[in-house]
């Protein structure tokens, strides 16, 4: 079965914060919450499906009834960061199936805070994170920079060829009122930052906010009676590579397979994409999505970033108008759903108009979660204006 234009995003809303040491998750999962059913149109109790991750309390359990929702249909696929365009291609797939209409999914996250005296959340860790932990695999960056440094070997790949990445973000993030970080870098400049793990540098790495948002999906019944524009989910894919008992190759991730179905799925091509939001964890991430997504040759990454190609808003594929992860919003390690919420945006003619993509027809929206350098869960979502 299809999910072509059964569901629609009618309601997208971000969190202005990025420091909230004032609240707690369930306060701001219910706040975006709030503020997307606002943007949509409806209410909390026109609600009658929830999808969330499951790092507060019981995920969906514990939320829905924080928020009061009377819910028929619940969904708390966890794969880290693309956890939120997971939920995007589950809550549309709900809803062609007749399980739901109004499927609200939303994301809280307060990393930041409890890096400063919060207090962290916490879980017993895996068999696979005890034994990588013993070998210098313990911090997210480690894995990162395995997968740069094979992609620097196989494909000649350079670290200023990584950096164009961080620029292209920041370039977008100076008219984000919002963002994190919002002084425009060059290229010396992050060549020039502090080395994390080689051949990573410190504005190669996505910045650590707290931070929330949320989507509001539903019906086409409902979306007709909606005065908001909506954006229609075109297609959907995903997959999980792991490591498989060490034998991982570190040039590609997860989007060779999430990639095509989505593709196929939507009855587009690369050629017709306006406009691309990509998982931003690192620079590395980013090259190596491009390649996989079919945007250019497997190890052409580097030299595709180049000449202003991420730039919006004329660049040959403008990226991450928002600033993305490494410059705007990364909450709880969790940026699959800013991604999401920035390609509405950008469908819906509503970014800056200074980052604006003309004509801005048909978006992609595309997380990683996990590592690159071990096990990822990956999910592309291809959205489309409401006549597409």
């Amino acid at each position: 079965m299809s999910i072509r234009g059964k569901a629609f995003i009618a309601g997208a809303y971000e969190h202005p914060r990025r420091e909230i040491p004032d609240r707690t998750n369930s306060q701001i999962h219910a706040e975006v919450a709030a503020g997307a059913l606002a943007d949509a149109g409806l209410s909390f109790s026109d609600v009658d499906a929830y999808f969330c991750d499951g790092s507060t309390g019981f995920g969906p359990m514990s939320m829905a009834e924080y928020m009061g929702l009377k819910c028929r249909h619940v969904d708390s696929t966890e794969t880290g960061g693309s956890s939120y365009v997971f939920h995007v291609g589950h809550a549309a797939e709900a809803i062609a199936a007749g399980k739901c209409q109004v499927a609200l999914i939303t994301l809280a996250g307060r990393p930041r805070s409890a890096a400063m005296g919060g207090r962290p959340g916490g879980a017993d860790p895996t068999g696979d994170m005890v034994f990588e932990g013993l070998w210098g695999m313990a911090g997210a960056v480690t894995g990162y920079a395995l997968a740069a440094s094979r992609h620097m070997y196989e494909f000649g790949t350079t670290s200023e060829q990584l950096a164009e990445v961080k620029v292209a973000a920041s370039l977008h993030a100076q008219h984000n009122p919002n963002a994190f970080l919002q002084k425009p870098t060059t290229v010396e400049e992050v060549l020039d930052s502090p080395m994390i793990s080689w051949p990573l540098r410190r504005d190669d790495c996505c910045v650590v906010t707290d931070g929330g948002g949320a989507l509001v999906v539903v019906s086409p019944e409902v979306a007709r009676d909606l005065e908001r524009t909506t954006v229609k989910i075109l297609g959907h894919g995903e997959h999980v590579k792991h490591a498989d008992n060490g034998r991982i190759d570190l040039t590609y991730t997860g989007a060779v397979v999430s990639g095509p179905i989505a593709f196929e799925e939507a009855g587009v091509t690369q050629a017709d994409i306006d406009y691309v939001s990509i998982y931003d964890s690192f620079t590395i991430t980013v090259v190596e999505t491009l390649e996989d997504l079919g945007f250019c040759e497997k190890g052409a990454g580097g030299r595709f970033v180049l000449d202003g190609t991420l730039v919006a808003p004329h660049g040959r594929l403008p990226f991450n108008t928002d600033g993305g992860g490494l410059c705007n919003n990364h909450p709880s390690n969790r940026g699959g759903m800013t991604k999401v919420i920035e390609a509405v945006r950008q469908l819906r003619g509503e970014t800056h108009p200074e980052v604006q993509v003309p004509d801005c027809e048909i978006a992609l929206a595309h997380g990683t979660g996990g590592s690159i350098g071990t096990r990822m869960g990956s999910s592309t979502v291809i959205l489309g204006r409401e006549d597409a």
